[in-house]
Parts: C-alpha cells; structure tokens; sequence
C-alpha cells in the first residue's frame, strides 16, 4: 500500500502520463502510450510513443520520459508510470526495463495502468527485472 504522500505523486503522474498519452505518434498500431517520470529533484518528465515505419525505429514512451528527465539533468529515477489501454497489462517491454534500471535506486517504483481502470500494479526493480545487470557490475 502506498503512503498518502506516494499516493498523491502516483496520481500525479498518472495524470501526466495520460495527457501526453495522446501526443503519441502511433499510426501502424493504434496503440498510445504515455510516460512519467518522477526524477530524485521532485521534477516530472514526460513521454509517448513515437512509431516510424521502419518498426525497429521507434521508440518507446518510457526512453522519451527517461531522455526528458536526462536532458533536464535528472539523474535517478523515484517513480515512473506506464499508462495504456489493454485487456492485459501494458508493462515497460525488456529495452525499457534495462533503461529504467539504468536510472533506478532500490526505492524505485514502476506503477502500470490503464486509462479507464486507472493503478492496477506496482513493481519494484527486483520485481520487474530479477537480478538485472546494472552500473555497479562494471
């Protein structure tokens, strides 16, 4: 369960996340994704997806939301929320996993939902990505 104050951030980015949701460029598969970033300087960065024809060459909702928080010097991530509407959940695919490890701290959490049922789970690091390769193993 999330404390009050979490709360209030998860609600806040879910609310990001669904607006830029709808900036996404997603004409081959129909299917919009939004991003937010909480970063460790309590500023929040968003992305989409971005589809190009040469499928290989897009990108995801989460890099754009990770490359925004880079860009403003952001270092570490304290939560991010992947929003989709599906029948499953719309988890961040392998690529961005790695990439949210990349900018993770222990306390890092990854929050799913969906637009119309708005939370439906929270992942730790370990959760999402079980004995991960990071920074530290280099």
């Amino acid at each position: 369960m999330l404390k009050k104050s979490m709360l209030e951030n998860v609600e806040n980015l879910i609310e990001k996340a669904t607006e830029v949701r709808l900036n996404a460029h997603a004409p081959y598969s129909n299917f919009l994704v939004g991003s937010a970033v909480l970063d460790d300087k309590g500023d929040v960065h968003v992305g989409c997806n971005v589809e190009n024809s040469a499928y290989p060459s897009g990108s995801c909702a989460e890099e754009q939301a990770i490359g925004a928080m880079c860009a403003k010097g952001g270092k570490t991530i304290q939560d991010i929320v992947v929003i989709g509407k599906s029948d499953a959940l719309v988890t961040p695919c392998g690529a961005c996993r790695q990439r949210i490890r990349e900018f993770s701290a222990p306390q890092t959490r990854i929050h799913v939902c969906d637009t119309e049922k708005g939370l439906l789970k929270s992942y730790s690091m370990q959760d999402l990505l079980p004995d991960s390769f990071g920074p530290e193993n280099l």
